[in-house]
């Protein structure tokens, strides 16, 4: 949920069997019987509330739907990492947004309660590809399920890479695409990443960080380890510029914080994490420059950066956005805002889909 992809430990590779089997083991209790429940395709009234375990592209992937009203707008919500699922922290931090829209949250492959669930993706390697698939069949899925001709695509970090690549693939599944914090390839932002870390630690006086950077170098990094140098100096730089998320935000519901689950929240995240960076810069990282994939969207774009964003900074940003031809674009520069979400980040997120996307809808009906 936070950044492309978190740094609290190297691969834990040890042990592993012995944790999925536990997992399966755990949540075979958990099935699919919930999906049941709910709107279907021919409500228009009432709530739903729906968790579980859908086929996808071969594999059991955890997928949850929330909403106030069977009517409203569905939201697919892309989350960061690549192994850093919304749904442990989503009631907290998006519960208001489901009087408004139906919100629906995707445990990645390699990710959470899918990667708990699938111990064998321990043994694959994971590709842009795949995943794009991945969400594209989540995304026929929630339309039949909910009987609804599109939705309305959002990513965030990582999950803004993936997205577009979903948008462009197959575009007549969203209604508009809303990224945040867009990623737009690695060569670029890597390249801004570091250099402007290292120039606010020079300003802050902070000679130990700048040495350490200096010596490590500017990417391209061949080293796994060395992305996680630099965001460790990023995060107190970008917290000292912006607003902090309440604290709440971060403590995983009850559903997610069994031992099992987090246990399989860390396993995942840390595969997750080389098959992303790779160990010598050969990982779906390398693979992101999304100028390559084109330009021309066949839906509204709507791209919500902060201005404090060191990790995906405005001036990458800028010129893929100029670049974009689509129905109606906007980029929105969000004040106190970093890389990581916040109040004002969301509040801008909501500005958007209430004051763009949704007339946008009304209109189309």
């Amino acid at each position: 949920m936070h950044s492309i992809f978190q740094t609290r430990g190297w691969v834990r590779r040890a042990g592993w069997a012995l944790l999925m089997v536990a997992a399966l083991q755990a949540q075979a209790a958990s099935s699919d019987a919930g999906l049941a429940s709910g709107c279907t395709s021919e409500q228009s009234t009432g709530s739903i509330h729906v968790r579980g375990f859908v086929q996808i592209e071969g594999i059991d992937q955890w997928v949850t739907i929330d909403g106030a009203h069977c009517d409203n707008p569905v939201i697919l919500m892309v989350h960061g990492g690549p192994g850093n699922p919304n749904t442990p922290h989503a009631e907290a931090v998006y519960g208001a947004w489901t009087q408004d829209f139906t919100l629906v949250q995707w445990d990645q492959r390699g990710a959470g309660k899918t990667f708990g669930r699938n111990p064998d993706t321990a043994n694959s390697v994971l590709t842009v590809d795949q995943l794009t698939r991945d969400g594209i069949a989540v995304t026929e899925w929630v339309t039949q399920r909910l009987g609804q001709k599109k939705v309305i695509l959002m990513g965030s970090s990582w999950g803004s890479a993936l997205g577009v690549h979903m948008a462009q693939r197959r575009p007549a599944l969203f209604h508009a695409y809303v990224g945040t914090a867009q990623l737009v390839s690695q060569k670029a932002n890597m390249a801004a990443f570091y250099a402007n870390t290292l120039e606010r630690v020079r300003a802050a006086g902070d000679e130990k960080t700048a040495a350490a950077l200096t010596v490590l170098g500017a990417p391209p990094w061949l080293n796994p380890r060395a992305f996680g140098v630099v965001r460790r100096a990023s995060r107190p730089l970008e917290a000292a510029r912006t607003t902090a998320p309440p604290t709440h935000w971060w403590h995983p519901a009850p559903a997610y914080a069994t031992t099992q689950a987090l246990a399989d929240a860390e396993a995942g995240e840390d595969y997750s994490w080389l098959q992303f960076v790779g160990l010598k810069n050969d990982g779906m990282a390398a693979t992101i420059d999304l100028p390559q994939l084109g330009t021309r969207f066949a839906m509204p774009v709507y791209l919500l950066q902060g201005t404090e964003d060191l990790l995906t900074p405005p001036e990458v940003t800028q010129p893929y956005f100029d670049s974009l031809q689509a129905p109606d674009k906007a980029l929105v520069l969000v004040p106190l805002a970093g890389h990581d979400p916040n109040a004002p980040m969301l509040a801008a997120q909501m500005r958007v889909l209430k004051e763009r996307v949704l007339p946008r809808l009304k209109r189309s009906d």
